[in-house]
């Protein structure tokens, strides 16, 4: 192929790569997608409207760096991408318009409990919590776009389990579930008192949008009992 250099055939796994102008040119295009994105954009998508043999990876590991240090960076969430004003500048861009609206201290709690937890079912959270949290709590966790429905817990009655979405990752600068402080960063935050407990740990998120051995995916008689979809059957003429 014109403008590809193929690697050794007998090596195994092998890829072909671009020449180096051909690899510029996929890299300005990867730039270009996820700049005229709105929406954090996947790696699945840019590698489709890459030249072939491009290794989007390296691309886009060798563009973030490039805008490490400029006023906008290149950051990944969850094998998306997207453009992000630096850290540091963020108060330069903040309007009174854009300010989003504070959460109460349970619905903190409650995305804090979901985060660490996940999944999680909403007795599960009341426990952790040891008071009840009311729907209302979890509907604007979900209208904030933070929490998801995940799936059905293989117990007696089938409860819902919840987890954070894609949308979590991006508000709070995070890559992935693993960049969630844990026991030190915390304490070293201030968020946990020194009297903690000797035996207190901080659960380690698994990382994985995948159901769990015990869990069944939401289908469309779920959300429709959850009163989320208007139930689907025909009208009687």
């Amino acid at each position: 192929m014109p403008g590809v250099i193929e690697r050794d055939e007998e090596a195994d796994g092998a890829q072909a790569v671009l020449d180096p102008k051909l690899e510029l040119e996929a890299e300005r295009i990867a730039e270009a997608l996820v700049f005229a994105s709105a929406q954090p954009v996947s790696e699945g998508y840019i590698a489709s409207r890459l030249p072939r043999g491009a290794d989007v990876p390296r691309i886009m590991a060798r563009l973030k760096s490039i805008y490490a240090e400029r006023g906008v960076n290149l950051v990944q969430v969850a094998e998306h991408w997207a453009f992000r004003t630096a850290a540091d500048l963020s108060f330069v861009v903040q309007t009174d318009e854009n300010e989003v609206r504070k959460l109460s201290r349970a619905a903190l709690e409650v995305l804090a409990i979901i985060g660490y937890h996940q999944p999680v079912t909403r007795a599960e959270i009341e426990d952790i919590r040891g008071v009840q949290t009311s729907k209302g709590t979890l509907d604007v966790l979900m209208e904030a776009g933070w929490i998801r429905f995940r799936g059905r817990r293989r117990t007696p009655g089938r409860p819902v389990t919840f987890g954070t979405t894609r949308d979590f990752l991006d508000h709070f600068g995070l890559e992935d579930l693993r960049d969630l402080p844990g026991l030190e960063e915390l304490k070293g935050a201030g968020l946990l008192s020194g009297r903690i407990p000797s035996n207190f740990q901080i659960p380690v998120p698994l990382g994985d949008d995948g159901l769990g051995d015990d869990e069944d995916p939401i289908t469309q008689l779920d959300l429709e009992e959850l009163g989320l979809l208007v139930p689907t059957g025909g009208d009687e003429e």
